[in-house]
């Protein structure tokens, strides 16, 4: 190395390296097998590394996604008797249950308590309505005016037509001289007593009485049509009059509320001697004769429902009770049918209202059917698609469903007997056509 010093002149200057402080140390002979240790390290890693590819290609080739099976229920294909029915939890209803309303404003008497055993026709509430029992009184006086006049009238009819009778019978006799004098005049004409002139004078007497009795004929007639008509409509005003005076003695009557039937007094709705206004609800009567038991059934159920189908029904002891359907609501709400049940035969003793029954109908049973659980997947794509599960793959296949019940559902096309399918948990495969279950 050269450098410059302060005279200007260059100079060469040597740098010693460490090459001199350098010494060789021989290896233990324990330490010389460490490399065949790192060939075992290495050689393990890559047989790991290998092992997990293989295991990856493998879930690759059997699905292209993986699932847990606890998240999945599998059930089998199999033949049987398909049977649709419906099972569901009732309510005891009264088949007649009416509730009594207040015909008229007014204060209300009761005559008896909740859960009073009651007969048909007694009397359980009675209204004071002055308002309707002076309406009554002044319809009846009005019905009496009325009759009155149309028994009047009736009298004035009959001196009518004995009037025009009177009239009809005088006529009938000036008829009867006329002719007697006409004849006389004629013999004494032909015996030359009488001269021609009293012979036509007695001619013209004669045709003028027949005239008199043909007018007193339609005069009597027309006299009596009058008489009848006038009549007529006097008793039609009374009839009309005596119409209102029932229907108002009806609503004085009904002020006293009775009982329809025999049963027994259910919800009482008002308290003692309280003001109620018209139309207002008093109390209810329950028949227990005759008892119904209320049912939902779920809508896609309900169109195949009809009054008249069986059903059994099973009461708190566990005993059955045949019985059928009555009536099914036109109406869905929430997604459910309001349905019926009626007892068949005979019905539980002591039964109450609103008590709680268990009721199933049966809609119909298929013979050898190929059936499967029902789950899920038929909600999803129609039921159209089901994953058959092959080893531990699931494969989508199309299929056709029929009829189901609560708990199978029919297969038409695309399985066989004894085939394995996911019925719940398919909803997380997406629309992969095949999957892995581990």
């Amino acid at each position: 190395m050269s450098i410059r010093d302060t005279s200007g002149q260059d100079r060469t200057i040597g740098i010693r390296d460490t090459s001199g402080q350098d010494r060789s140390f021989a290896m233990p002979g324990k330490a010389r097998k460490l490399p065949s240790k790192n060939a075992l390290l290495i050689g393990g890693a890559c047989l790991a590394v290998l092992l997990l590819g293989a295991w990856v290609v493998s879930g690759w080739s059997g699905g292209s996604r993986s699932v847990d099976s606890a998240r999945v229920r599998i059930a089998e294909v199999k033949r049987g008797d398909l049977v649709r029915d419906i099972s569901a939890d009732g309510r005891v209803i009264a088949a007649n249950s009416p509730t009594l309303y207040a015909i008229a404003g007014g204060t209300v008497t009761l005559k008896v308590v909740a859960g009073d055993v009651v007969k048909k026709g007694q009397a359980l509430a009675e209204i004071d309505s002055p308002e309707l029992r002076s309406k009554l009184a002044q319809e009846e006086a009005t019905l009496a005016s009325l009759e009155a006049e149309a028994s009047r009238a009736a009298l004035d009819a009959q001196l009518a037509r004995a009037t025009a009778r009177k009239a009809f019978d005088q006529a009938e006799i000036e008829r009867v001289a006329a002719q007697r004098d006409l004849e006389r005049y004629q013999r004494g004409f032909e015996g030359g007593a009488v001269a021609q002139v009293d012979v036509a004078k007695a001619q013209d007497e004669l045709k003028k009485a027949e005239i008199g009795l043909e007018h007193a004929r339609k005069d009597e007639g027309l006299q009596g049509q009058g008489a009848g008509l006038d009549t007529r409509n006097k008793r039609l005003l009374a009839d009309r009059q005596r119409a209102i005076v029932i229907e108002q003695r009806r609503q004085v009557e009904a002020l006293t509320l009775r009982a329809p039937f025999d049963g027994q007094v259910g919800q009482v709705q008002i308290t003692q001697r309280q003001n109620v206004a018209i139309n207002a609800p008093i109390l209810s009567v329950v028949d227990l004769s005759v008892f119904e038991v209320e049912i939902k059934v779920p809508e896609s159920f309900a169109r195949d429902l009809a009054i008249g189908m069986p059903a059994q029904l099973t009461s708190g002891t566990g005993d059955p009770y045949p019985g059928k359907v009555s009536a099914v609501s036109p109406e869905v709400v929430n997604g459910e049918v309001n349905a019926r049940l009626r007892f068949d035969k005979k019905q539980p003793p002591g039964l109450r209202q609103n008590q709680r029954l268990s009721a199933r109908i049966v809609l119909d049973t298929r013979r050898n059917a190929l059936k499967v659980e029902r789950g899920p997947f038929l909600e999803q794509n129609g039921g159209r698609y089901a994953y058959v599960v092959d080893g531990s793959s699931a494969v989508r296949r199309p299929i056709r469903t029929g009829v189901s019940s609560l708990g199978e559902v029919e297969i038409l096309e695309g399985l066989q007997p004894g085939e394995r399918i996911v019925v719940s948990g398919s909803d997380q495969f997406g629309d992969a056509e095949r999957i892995k279950i581990n």
